[in-house]
């Protein structure tokens, strides 16, 4: 048995190495302990990456309270024109663009929000052409309507949509409807659900009517129907929101109350917005997730 085995290891010992047969594993070897060593060295870093956060955050409340408010990154929404109703006659005129949210993240409130655009201008457009079936019967006439949509604000929390309905004969009357989403929590938001109670309508009104005199003091073209300032009384002067008002949340996350064209000024003011600052609001709000 001895001999035997001595033979095969001396047999084996005179086997030939391939030329560069060294360098290759040489290589291999070092290759491989380059790639463990930038493991360890990443790995050590991630380390001590959360260990100066966590510090950072005991020992500097301002960096603590900072990095509460940093934003949840929400999905990335779209907003684009599914179908367009047009009528294009000499003195008959309409122009609609069907709205729909993609990617929203929550395909159940996704689809809510697309049936109501999609009912929406399909009721538009079947009221507009039953105006223009009258028009004819009843020897012509003029009208027309545009509407559409626009992104008011997209955070990573928040995305607002307005669309807009505008009259393009006559009065040429605008209105806006406002849909704001938490696309993190898949929530649509409205006005009532941001407050503790109805408290809201009072103060939101009150700031308005001081915005709306301010106004007409700073700016020379700038009328509303109020009372105060010396403006007579009227039933046409504004006196509260809604419970339900039309809103949205800027990009700065602000409230902002929106008013249709000639809802409590004259036309030539078109669609008028307030900003209501939030510290009129704060004790009011159910928390500061949304209004800062």
């Amino acid at each position: 048995m001895v001999n035997k085995m001595t033979e095969l290891k001396r047999q084996y010992s005179e086997i030939p190495v391939p030329e560069g047969l060294d360098i290759i594993v040489d290589e291999a070897i070092r290759k491989h302990l380059h790639k463990k060593t930038i493991r360890i060295r990443w790995i050590a870093a991630a380390a001590a990456i959360v260990t100066l956060f966590i510090s950072a955050l005991n020992v500097s409340p301002s960096f603590a309270s900072a990095s509460s408010k940093w934003p949840v990154i929400g999905p990335i929404a779209k907003v684009l024109t599914i179908r367009e109703y047009k009528v294009e006659e000499p003195t008959y005129k309409a122009h609609i663009h069907v709205p729909a949210i993609t990617d929203l993240g929550d395909k159940s409130l996704e689809q809510q929000l697309n049936d109501k655009y999609s009912a929406e201008s399909k009721r538009l457009y079947d009221e507009f052409m039953s105006e223009v079936e009258d028009l004819k019967k009843g020897g012509g006439g003029e009208a027309g309507v545009e509407s559409g949509y626009v992104v008011k604000t997209e955070t990573d929390r928040l995305l607002s949509v307005g669309r807009y309905v505008a009259n393009t004969v006559g009065s040429s009357s605008t209105t806006f409807k406002y849909d704001t989403v938490d696309k993190v929590n898949h929530v649509l938001i409205t006005l009532p659900s941001l407050f503790k109670d109805d408290r809201y309508i009072e103060i939101i009104s009150n700031n308005i009517k001081e915005q709306m005199l301010a106004r007409m003091k700073q700016e020379k073209n700038a009328f509303f129907w109020v009372s105060g300032n010396g403006q007579p009384e009227s039933d046409m002067n504004f006196r509260s929101i809604e419970k339900d008002q039309n809103f949205y949340i800027n990009s700065d996350n602000k409230l902002v109350i929106s008013f249709d064209k000639y809802a409590v000024a004259p036309g030539s003011m078109g669609i008028v917005e307030f900003v209501i600052p939030t510290e009129l609001l704060v004790n009011e709000l159910v928390n500061q997730e949304y209004v800062k």
